[in-house]
């Protein structure tokens, strides 16, 4: 497979010529500034307009007082955007359409309380969370990310994470969860929202290799049942992992069994989004995979730390799955990283947001982990890679 980078027509911004960067840039944050752009979300608005977010993190960033999050709009397919609004208290937040109103879910800040806005002119103002009757949700310490909210048997799912403990450490203080509402619901109202369990860290699982799990997907199954299909991260392998998780239909219980519902995934150990396409019958994804050659030039590498290769796959079942095509790459592993991608589909495209760290003229990214831009991407007929891996 070969690496397929986006042609694009990004111009100067602040004198420098950025027309190497893949994609359409959207936004972009030079590593002196220390603040970092994370987060990337993409909806879509009734009349066809695209809206996409980012959070600012790194240390001179608000990401743990109140994070900042900026809105961007495009009306022409995403050719060029432009920013409509600035939020103070959105982090690791996701932008969806719901009844042609657009909403925006996630935490105020790193590991803070779960709040709901909504926007009725596409993402130029927006409504302000002050209790539990107009955004506020959850008070306390969450996690996620950009993940999606999907609609299932009369219901909003999006999963979530605890970041309460019980060992207060990256990865080993999330808990696994599934938050859910009636699709007619206010989701501005804290009552209209039911949150399952949560299943918390446990050090015996892969063996005592398990270092947690997190940024989980809500995911109809094949069999009808919803389930929450997390990122897992296990530092002793390169053979990367996602955890499934069972959700009950009133999605008030999770549950998993550790004997079967870990599964391999390439990819599984960075952020990754599931949607399931009704055309091919198939579950897709775009994943930060590792290639045999990367493998062998940093061998012990944590997995998590690889994210220079974005790759498409697919899965029938949500248990095998199958790379049909690297979309961005880059030979180098510490600095280049297309990660954090949220993506949704438009007819026979993938329409992406992906957070970048690229080169710029003020030294490029701070590393591969802390990136520079917001980039936009459309992967045109995304399933002739399916037919063609068939077809050989």
């Amino acid at each position: 497979m070969g690496a397929f980078f986006f042609s694009c027509m990004n111009g100067q911004i602040k004198g420098q010529d950025l027309s190497t960067v893949p994609g359409v840039i959207i936004a972009h944050q030079p590593a002196s500034s220390k603040q970092y752009i994370g987060s990337p979300s993409i909806a879509v608005l009734p009349n066809g307009d695209y809206v996409v977010s980012h959070d600012f993190f790194g240390p001179n960033s608000s990401e743990f007082v109140q994070a900042i999050s900026r809105i961007y709009r495009s009306s022409d397919k995403g050719k060029s955007w432009q920013q409509i609004s600035e939020i103070r208290g959105a982090f690791w937040s996701s932008l969806f359409v719901h009844r042609e109103v657009l909403y925006l879910l996630g935490p105020d800040r790193h590991h803070g309380t779960v709040l709901i806005r909504k926007s009725e002119d596409g993402g130029v103002t927006w409504s302000q969370p002050s209790n539990r009757e107009n955004g506020l949700l959850l008070a306390g310490e969450f996690h996620c990310a950009p993940m999606p909210v999907i609609e299932h048997n009369g219901r909003l799912w999006r999963a979530m994470e605890t970041a309460h403990g019980p060992i207060l450490q990256w990865g080993k203080r999330y808990g696994a969860m599934m938050m859910s509402a009636p699709v007619n619901a206010d989701l501005l109202q804290a009552d209209s929202w039911t949150t399952s369990n949560f299943l918390p860290y446990d050090s015996t699982y892969l063996e005592g290799h398990f270092t947690g799990w997190l940024e989980g997907n809500a995911v109809v199954a094949p069999d009808g049942n919803m389930v929450d299909i997390l990122r897992v991260d296990d530092r002793t392998t390169m053979d990367e992992k996602a955890a499934i998780v069972k959700i009950s239909a009133d999605g008030k219980i999770a549950s998993f069994d550790p004997t079967t519902g870990f599964v391999s995934f390439p990819g599984g150990s960075k952020k990754f989004a599931i949607r399931f396409d009704d055309k091919s019958k198939r579950y897709w994804t775009l994943s930060n995979i590792i290639p045999q050659e990367f493998r062998q030039q940093y061998p012990g590498r944590n997995a998590a730390s690889f994210r220079n290769t974005l790759a498409l796959m697919s899965s029938s079942d949500l248990m095998n799955w199958q790379v049909h095509h690297i979309v961005l790459q880059h030979p180098d592993v510490l600095n280049h990283g297309f990660q954090y991608v949220d993506w949704l589909f438009e007819d026979n495209d993938m329409i992406v947001a992906c957070r970048t760290a690229y080169d710029d003229k003020e030294g490029g990214a701070h590393n591969n982990h802390d990136a520079n831009f917001l980039t936009f991407h459309r992967i045109t007929d995304f399933r002739k890679h399916l037919l063609s891996n068939l077809s050989k």
